[in-house]
């Protein structure tokens, strides 16, 4: 290698609430001459880091802009509302979004979830992260409605949370400059959809190998060669000569 050359690396971004331990771990199994690098970003500023160069794919959480962007969708997460142990949400399995009615309901700047029409009451102010915001709920001034890996993510033993129907759901996505589709970033795609280490995008399948030709069973007769007796009487079908049959000899007057 000359010193102009530099060694790859692989730099992956995520977004708050996502764990990306296990596909960090495959691909070192797999590529352990090439390090992968974890670049942490806000829900907010992910697409444009990607955009900017600043990490060769990562896990975003939809919507974004998707200007110079590929994305490929994920799974999709349950919404909870974060709420005092001690409040009356605690006491059931589920809450709607109509349930919040009458609580004021948190609304931080990084907030992704694509309200139509927000939940509850609004605050005075909006807090500037969910990290603020889950202090401001363990504080009483209101709850918060976020994807559950949030709530797991900012735990307190204060707290707890419960799932909410009829709210939109945050969607996980894998994302990276649609431009910049390199082998790396392939390999990766493939890790996070499981590919196994043998299996190979558009790899066709391997030619059928010509089917061996099956044993004669139960002793099958064969055609016999040209120019050869079978040792068979055409008129009998034996294999013995046709030999006339020998009457009594007569007597002589």
């Amino acid at each position: 290698m000359t010193g102009s050359e530099v060694p790859p690396t692989f730099r992956l971004a995520y977004v708050p609430g996502v764990t990306p331990t296990k596909w960090v771990r495959i691909w070192n199994e797999r590529l352990p001459d090439i390090p992968l690098t974890l670049v942490p970003v806000s829900a907010t500023e992910a697409s444009d880091v990607l955009r900017a160069g600043g990490a060769d794919a990562g896990f975003v959480r939809l919507p974004i802009d998707r200007t110079d962007l590929s994305a490929i969708p994920l799974y999709t997460e349950t919404t909870v509302v974060v709420a005092p142990k001690d409040h009356v949400v605690a006491a059931v399995d589920e809450v709607s979004a109509e349930d919040l009615a009458d609580d004021i309901v948190l609304h931080p700047l990084d907030d992704t979830l694509d309200w139509e029409r927000r939940p509850g009451k609004p605050a005075n102010e909006r807090p500037a992260t969910t990290a603020d915001a889950i202090e401001l709920v363990a504080a009483g001034v209101g709850l918060l409605v976020v994807p559950q890996s949030l709530a797991r993510l900012h735990h307190r033993k204060d707290l707890t949370y419960r799932p909410v129907s009829g709210a939109p759901e945050s969607r996980i996505a894998l994302s990276w400059p649609e431009d910049e589709t390199t082998d790396l970033v392939e390999e990766f795609i493939g890790i996070v959809r499981g590919r196994t280490v043998n299996s190979s995008r558009g790899r066709s399948p391997a030619p059928a190998q010509p089917k061996s030709k099956r044993p004669d069973k139960d002793g099958a007769r064969r055609k016999p060669a040209a120019g050869k007796s079978t040792g068979k009487s055409p008129r009998t079908g034996s294999g013995a000569p046709n030999v006339g049959k020998r009457g009594k000899p007569r007597r002589r007057p």
